[in-house]
C-alpha cells in the first residue's frame, strides 16, 4: 500500500483544502492536478525537514538522493547542534554497516525488509534524538531472518547502509562506469549493473535497478556481494594450448580454436561422435546453455551433453 512518508511528491488537487502526496492519492476521473504555485515552496521546506534528520551531510562518496533532491529544490539544513549526535552501531557481519548520523529515519529499509522480502530483519528504535535503525529485536543482522541480500542499503537515499568493503576505498561511487549483464549464480538471470572503477579496471560493486524486468532490481546475497571470484589469480583470461613441452602456453583465439576442432575431429574420426562429451559451465546463461546443447547434438552429433548446474 502507499506509504507516503517523506510527502516530497505533494501536488496540488482541485478542491482539496491541502496539497496531496502523490504517492498515496488515488487517481479518479476528472481529477485537476497542479505541480506549481506554491508546492515547490512546500516540497523546499519538506526537503529541510528531512535535512535536519540528516546530520551527517557526507557520508563518505556514498549515492545520496536527499541532497540531490535538496540541491534541484534550493533547500539547505537547518543549524544542527555540534552535539546531535545518534548513538554509533556497528553490526558483526561482514558485507553491510549501518551510520545512524546519515539516516533520516525515512523507513525505506524497514518497509523493505517487511513487504519485500517478508522477514522483517529491521525494526524503528526509540523517539526523538534516539531513535534509530536496528535489527529487530535489537540483535546483529545475522541473528535476524535477514539474507544479507542488500535490498534494504539499495533503497537507502541517504547511504546510511552502505558496504562495508566500499569504505576506506577513496572512490566517488559517482565515477563508477556501469556495464548491464546477466547474473551467472543461477537460472533466474536477473539483470545487474557491474560498477567499474575507471583508473583500476576492476569491479568494486554491484547494483540493480527497478526497471530490470526479471528481477525489478532485487538481488541476492550472491548476485550482489559474490564479485570478487572475477580478479581471482587463477581466473584464465587468454586461451592456453599445451605444447610439446607439455606445458600451456598462451595463444590467439584462432589457433586455440583450430587446436580445439582438430582434437575432436580426431576423437569422432577415431571412436565415432558418441565418444564425445560435452560439459557445460554453472556460470552460463539460459541462452547459452541451449547453444551448448545445439552444438553438441547438431554439430558434434552426441547426445552426451551435461551442464554441473544440474547436479
Amino acid at each position: 500500500d502507499p506509504y507516503g512518508g517523506c510527502r516530497i511528491c505533494v501536488v496540488g488537487v482541485e478542491g482539496a483544502s491541502r496539497p496531496l502526496p502523490a504517492c498515496a492519492t488515488a487517481v479518479r476521473e476528472g481529477m485537476a492536478v497542479s505541480t506549481n504555485s506554491n508546492v515547490p515552496q512546500l516540497r523546499k521546506t519538506l526537503a529541510e525537514m528531512l535535512l535536519s534528520e540528516h546530520l551527517n551531510a557526507n557520508p563518505a562518496g556514498r549515492p545520496n538522493e536527499l541532497a540531490e533532491m535538496a540541491r534541484d529544490l534550493g533547500a539547505e539544513a537547518p543549524f544542527i547542534l555540534p552535539d546531535a549526535k545518534r548513538e554509533p552501531y556497528e553490526d558483526r557481519n561482514r558485507l553491510m554497516g549501518y551510520e545512524p548520523d546519515t539516516c533520516i529515519l525515512c523507513n525505506r529499509c524497514v518497509r523493505y525488509t517487511q513487504e519485500v522480502m517478508q522477514c522483517s530483519a529491521l525494526s524503528l528504535e526509540g523517539r526523538g534524538p534516539e531513535a534509530r535503525i536496528v535489527p529487530t529485536w535489537g540483535r546483529s543482522w545475522l541473528d535476524t531472518e535477514c539474507e544479507l541480500c542488500g535490498g534494504c542499503l539499495s533503497t537507502c537515499p541517504t547511504g546510511a547502509i552502505y558496504e562495508k568493503f566500499m569504505e576506506g576505498s577513496g572512490i566517488e561511487e559517482r565515477t563508477l562506469e556501469q556495464t548491464k549483464t546477466t547474473c551467472t549464480f543461477c537460472g533466474v538471470g536477473c539483470q545487474i549493473d557491474l560498477n567499474v572503477d575507471s583508473e583500476t579496471k576492476r569491479i568494486v560493486k554491484v547494483t540493480s535497478k527497478p526497471e530490470y524486468v526479471s528481477n525489478e532490481g532485487d538481488l541476492c546475497v550472491k548476485g550482489r556481494f559474490a564479485f570478487n571470484f572475477v580478479h581471482h589469480q587463477d581466473r584464465l583470461t587468454e586461451p592456453l594450448v599445451r605444447g610439446e613441452d607439455g606445458g600451456l602456453h598462451p595463444t590467439s583465439w584462432e589457433h586455440a580454436l583450430s587446436v580445439a576442432a582438430d582434437g575432436l575431429k580426431g576423437v569422432m574420426e577415431r571412436h565415432s561422435p558418441q565418444a564425445v562429451g560435452v560439459l557445460a559451465s554453472a556460470r552460463l546463461t539460459n541462452e547459452e546453455n541451449y547453444l551448448i546443447q545445439k552444438l553438441a547434438r547438431t554439430g558434434l552429433r552426441t547426445n552426451s551433453v551435461h551442464s554441473c548446474e544440474a547436479t
